[in-house]
Parts: structure tokens; C-alpha cells; sequence
């Protein structure tokens, strides 16, 4: 099998260790595949180091997030001049403008392949863009967009029911049998071996006092990510608890105005921006209480590296939160745009060492029974088999 990849860009995130771990572990298993990913945004970290030395990638520079026709014109040409060198059995698409480029040069490329089988086309939704991402007559395009995609898709992966429920009950994008529903999986042996000893190394490491409350998240400083809400919930806490570390790891186009927020708080000595960090399973073990404020998630990435590491996540209720956080007893939901509901759930975390302790370790469990890498390897080699024997 001849398996073509596309992703919009290799930036930190689940669809990106996603698609690399598939490229890398299906060549593993007699697979040809190729990986083409496109340019970074402004300080989005890069994930090719994950990059197995095996692994075949591909750079398409035109090929980015940004919506800029030229440019969407010129990678979609050179993927389809990738196709018909490549001549693959199967593409899957990953992200939303790789999704839509990605899914059109397939289109064009079974429409002039000549003689032989046509690819299959699988596209991924690892969550969506459909809701807090553009106004409204954007967003409209792009449900409008997405339907017409899904016409020319063999099969649809959610990677939560939530998501699959979201896509189909919501947008009505695609056909109810269309889909699969295949969770996330990664390898999270790194983080999984964190214990009690790895705490107190972790917080010497990053000059932590021991006795000191540690709120923590992972994540691009961006506007759908919502850290505004943390900051506010950590300045709560920190009222009643003045020696409250907060540590922010990642980057983006909103750190200059997140550090001007946390001034005018007056948490600015509490709170730390790390920038990228590739050393997470540490950041993790320094942590008390996890927390991620998104306004929209397919399935949190650092929410399950916490919960792996023994640390329960207080997060808000979208998306595929739910799917994570399976019950009360691995993790606390709160509505969003609440700072004082997030606020709340995080002091009496703080102030309850035995309840964070159970917490994080039914969390543990869950996720890591969940959100293994041999499964989603095996549920996404029996997809790709099934459509090659003409059976989905």
C-alpha cells in the first residue's frame, strides 16, 4: 500500500505527533508513505524532531493555515504534482487546509490518473474550525466547504464521538456511515514514568519551591486556547494563596498581551512563560493541578500528557473534554468563561492533597488504557485495509 499523508503544518500538537507516529509506524509494517507538511505560523513550535530518521517528509512552503488564494493555488498544484508522481493507494489528510487542498488534488488527480485504481481518501477531523475560530460569514463558507469535501471522501475519522456527533448532528457534514470514530494515541511511556521522585527533581530543576501550589498548561498562546480565563481563575487562587506558581509552556502571537494581563493583576511574579519546552514530562511532575481553558477542543493533547503524568486537569466542558475527563473521578469540568467556577475547582484541588492523588491516578489509568499509540496504529491499519479490499 502507497499511503500519501498531508498535513497543514508540523506545529506543536496532537494532529502533528499523530501524523508523524502513523508515517513512521506504517513504513514499519511494509507501508510506502510519505509525510508532505507545510509552513509554521509565526511562533508555533516546530514538531520535526519527532521525525522518525526513516520517516519520508515532504515540504510544500505554499502549503500553510493562513488563507492566502495565491499561495492556496500554487500547493494545491504541487499536490497534485506530488500524487501523480507518488501514485499513491490511499491519501489522508489531516487539518483543516490540508483537508480541503489535500482532499481537491485528490479529486483531480482520480480524475486523470489514467488506467489503474483510483486512491482512497481519508481526512481527519482532530477537532474543527467551526466554532470560535472566524465570524460568522466565514464560518458559514467553511461548513459550506466541508460538505462539499465530504463528497469526495472514502472515509471520515472523528477522533471523539463528541466530534463525530458535532460534525454530522450540528454542521450536517458527511454521511452517518462515512465515519469512524478512531481516538488519539501516543506514546506516553515517558510520562507514564513519572513518579514521586521525578517531582521534587522536576521542581529543583525549575527553582520551585517545594511547598509552593503549581497550576500548569501546555499550549499555543492563541485566542481559541482562552488563557485570559486562566489568568483570571489564577488570580483568584493567588488572593488566597500568595505563593501560587503558574507555569504557561508554549508560544504564540498573544504572550506580549498575556503578560501585560497578568501585570495588571498583579500576578506577574506568580506566573511563569516557558515558551516551547520538549522536556514536558518534567513540567507535568513539578504540577499540582493541571488546567486547560480552551473555547473549543477535538481531544486535549496536554490534558492527556497530564492525566498520564498522575495529574488531574481541571478543564472547561467543550469538545472532546468530555471523552477525556470520562467522570468526576479522573478530573473536574467547569462551564466556560467562568473564572470563578475555574478558580474554585483548583483551590479545593490544591487544598486536598489525598483527593489529587486519587484523582490523578484513576486518570492515569484511564488514559492510558485509552490513548495508546499501538492501538490507534492498529485501528488505522484496519481502516486503510478495509478500503483497499473494497470493503468500508
Amino acid at each position: 500500500m502507497r499511503i500519501l499523508r498531508v498535513i497543514t503544518r508540523l506545529n506543536i500538537g496532537g494532529p502533528s505527533i499523530q501524523a508523524l507516529a502513523l508515517t513512521s509506524r506504517l513504513a514499519a509494517r511494509g507501508a510506502t508513505t510519505t509525510l508532505i507538511h507545510g509552513r509554521l505560523g509565526e511562533a508555533e513550535g516546530d514538531m520535526r524532531y519527532l521525525a522518525a530518521p526513516q520517516a519520508s517528509l515532504q515540504f510544500v512552503p505554499t502549503l500553510q493555515r493562513a488563507i492566502a488564494p495565491l499561495d492556496d493555488l500554487r500547493a494545491l498544484r504541487a499536490l497534485y504534482a506530488a500524487m501523480r508522481e507518488f501514485k499513491p493507494t490511499l491519501v489522508h489528510t489531516h487539518m483543516a487546509k490540508a483537508g480541503l487542498l489535500g482532499r481537491l488534488a485528490a479529486f483531480a488527480y482520480n480524475l486523470t490518473r489514467g488506467p489503474g485504481p483510483r486512491a482512497y481518501v481519508v481526512h481527519t477531523y482532530h477537532g474543527h474550525v467551526l466554532e470560535g475560530y472566524f465570524n460568522r460569514v466565514m464560518t458559514g463558507v467553511f461548513i459550506g466547504l466541508e460538505r462539499m469535501m465530504a463528497r469526495f471522501t472514502d472515509a471520515i475519522i472523528a477522533i471523539s464521538p463528541a466530534i463525530r456527533a458535532d460534525l454530522l448532528g450540528t454542521y450536517h457534514i458527511g454521511r452517518p456511515e462515512q465515519y469512524q470514530v478512531v481516538p488519539l494515541g501516543f506514546d506516553l511511556a515517558a510520562f507514564a514514568a513519572v513518579d514521586s521522585a521525578a517531582r521534587g527533581r522536576a521542581r529543583a530543576e525549575l527553582h520551585i519551591p517545594g511547598e509552593a501550589p503549581v497550576l500548569a498548561t501546555v499550549g499555543r498562546l492563541t485566542a481559541i486556547k482562552n488563557y485570559s480565563l486562566l489568568l483570571d481563575a489564577a488570580h483568584l487562587v493567588a488572593n488566597g494563596r500568595p505563593n501560587l506558581v503558574v507555569l504557561l509552556a508554549g508560544d504564540g502571537e498573544l504572550r506580549s498581551a498575556l503578560e501585560a494581563q497578568a501585570a495588571r493583576l498583579g500576578i506577574a511574579a506568580n506566573v511563569r512563560f516557558l515558551g516551547w519546552r520538549r522536556d514536558l514530562p518534567a513540567i507535568y511532575a513539578a504540577t499540582d493541578v493541571f488546567a486547560l481553558t480552551s473555547r473549543n477542543e477535538g481531544t486535549p493533547v496536554a490534558l492527556i500528557e497530564a492525566m498520564a503524568t498522575g495529574v488531574p486537569g481541571v478543564a472547561t466542558n467543550v469538545g472532546g473534554v468530555g471523552d477525556v475527563i470520562a467522570n468526576t473521578s479522573m478530573g473536574v469540568t467547569v462551564p466556560l468563561a467562568d473564572p470563578r467556577a475555574l478558580a474554585t475547582a483548583i483551590e479545593r484541588l490544591i487544598a486536598d492533597p489525598e483527593a489529587r492523588r486519587r484523582m490523578g491516578a484513576a486518570a492515569r489509568e484511564h488514559v492510558l488504557a485509552r490513548y495508546d499509540i499501538a492501538r490507534l496504529t492498529n485501528d488505522i491499519d484496519a481502516l486503510y485495509q478495509k478500503l483497499h479490499a473494497g470493503q468500508a
